[in-house]
């Protein structure tokens, strides 16, 4: 396989991270037991029974997968969360289905997308965690999924996040040992700032470190297409196919750009879908080659991500970030609660909806947008990520309150008219080839002209064959097939 994560073995290294392990009780997880935890070790299950799902503890690996059972404390396996949006919330026939996020170690998805870059660079001795730190650049779900891996698996990490994030975000970074956290100039928009910490960090620390960018690490994007696509696939085929449904759409925020890979998985079984990259009208990098700045955390801009494959992007949607906070305070506000009861939005749905966080709304608004757009009905289910819930943003919540006081029915109302009701298909781009063509292009300023890439590097990802080769299934049985031998060097599994 030309392609290859892995390209060589460190024996030396490899043996210190082996014996690292032995000595702090760490065993792996194989990316085949994330997707499918049935075939998790009977012995692992009966431990976990006791572990708490934010635990600090290296068990917690054999949790990262859309499987957990949702119980903050001693959960098992199951077939995976997800809400589904009715009309009297969506205001559109077709079912839009969110993967909910809340239930993964840390309270959001971004813990396996660390694991998909880390690990293989710890079972192939490219990583040494004796003497080396594990960076993770972010603008903050991943570096908090990387800080958490790391914790579990005895790794030294640094964490770059701009300043301007939530401050649950620092202060949870602090209360687990994070060994650096670094914050970086602006807020959400500024991920040059973080690159450019990133060389600083290089220059002074030389091999010290290893940047895991997610941005650009395919490891990220390859766990969401084998991980996030087949979570997918399950729930349609298992829970809400019928004889007349089609699967048709899969929305998602590019932040950097992992997620949307699952679109990629999907479109292989279902090739008709429709996949629409999501971002800040505040910030219409994608929509309009544009820039500024924005508070849907969580999704970053102002670049196109190099592991973004937007030869399978058909749609891009810009969503107004004031709609995500109004809806924010609808979804979460007792007097919100009571206007969506009365719209016959089921009390069910109204509990569940502070499982949705700043960008979860923002997905949801883009499946609504996708379903008007293509004149979708009842026969077309749409799924979007929800990846992650209220817990993370109390601290906005709180701002939201001081800025605009307390919230009543008619606040509840008005937003509901405005920000449901009232969404259409504005400040949407349907991408034909040359405009797919011209954003691939556009990862010409940052990745050659300023992350050191080349143009030979860019032209080999407009390669259909590139992707069929990073994305194979062959590349993640090799994974595997390491984490399996990982595991037997340390012993203990085999004397559990």
């Amino acid at each position: 396989m030309k392609h290859r994560i892995i390209e060589s073995i460190n024996e030396e290294v490899l043996k210190k991270s082996v014996q690292r392990a032995r000595e702090r009780g760490i065993i792996l997880p194989k990316f085949a037991e994330q997707k499918n935890p049935a075939s998790v070790p009977a012995k692992i299950v009966e431990r976990l029974a006791g572990v708490g799902l934010w635990d600090v503890n290296p068990l917690n690996l054999f949790r990262i997968t859309w499987h957990n059972e949702p119980k903050p404390r001693g959960g098992g396996f199951g077939e995976g969360n997800w809400i589904e949006f009715p009309p009297e919330l969506t205001g559109v026939d077709a079912r839009i289905v969110g993967l909910v996020g809340k239930w993964f170690p840390t309270g959001a998805h971004k813990v396996g997308a660390a694991y998909g870059c880390l690990v293989p660079r710890l079972i192939s001795g490219n990583f040494d965690p004796t003497t080396q730190k594990a960076v993770w650049p972010s603008t903050g779900n991943y570096c908090r999924g990387g800080a958490y891996d790391c914790a579990l698996l005895a790794c030294p990490a640094i964490a770059i996040l701009p300043e301007g994030m939530s401050r649950e975000r620092f202060e949870w970074l602090r209360e687990i040992g994070t060994d650096e956290i670094i914050a970086t100039p602006g807020t959400e928009s500024n991920v040059k700032e973080i690159y450019d910490k990133c060389w600083e960090l290089r220059k002074e620390r030389g091999d010290g470190i290893v940047i895991f960018n997610q941005f650009e690490e395919f490891g990220n994007a390859i766990w969401h297409y084998h991980m996030t696509g087949s979570i997918v696939e399950q729930i349609y085929e298992r829970h809400i196919k019928t004889d007349r449904s089609r699967l048709s759409g899969y929305i998602s925020a590019t932040g950097s750009a992992g997620t949307i890979a699952a679109g990629d998985y999907l479109r292989t079984r279902y090739p008709a879908i429709r996949v629409t990259a999501t971002e800040a009208l505040q910030c219409p990098t994608l929509y309009q080659f544009g820039f500024g700045e924005h508070r849907i955390e969580g999704i970053g801009d102002k670049h196109v991500p190099w592991i973004h494959n937007v030869k399978n992007t058909d749609m891009v949607c810009a969503v107004d970030d004031e709609q995500t906070m109004q809806l924010l305070r609808l979804f979460n506000e007792e007097a919100g609660a009571e206007v969506l009861a009365e719209r016959g939005v089921g009390e069910s749905l109204v509990k569940q909806l502070p499982l949705l966080g700043i960008s979860s709304i923002c997905n949801v608004v883009a499946a609504i947008k996708t379903a008007k757009y293509y004149d979708m009905d009842g026969r077309d289910v749409l799924f979007t990520p929800l990846t992650d819930s209220m817990e993370l943003y109390g601290s906005r919540f709180r701002e939201a309150r001081d800025q605009y006081g307390p919230y009543s029915r008619t606040d509840a109302l008005v937003n509901a008219a405005r920000y449901l009701d009232a969404t259409s298909t504005d400040h949407m781009r349907e991408l034909a080839y040359h405009d797919r063509k011209c954003l691939h292009n556009f990862k010409y300023f940052t990745w050659i002209e300023q992350q050191g890439r080349t143009s030979e590097e860019l032209h080999e990802l407009w390669d259909d064959d590139f992707w069929a080769e990073i994305f194979s299934q062959e590349q993640l049985d090799e994974w595997d097939r390491l984490i399996e031998q990982f595991n037997e060097a340390t012993g203990l599994l085999a004397n559990l």
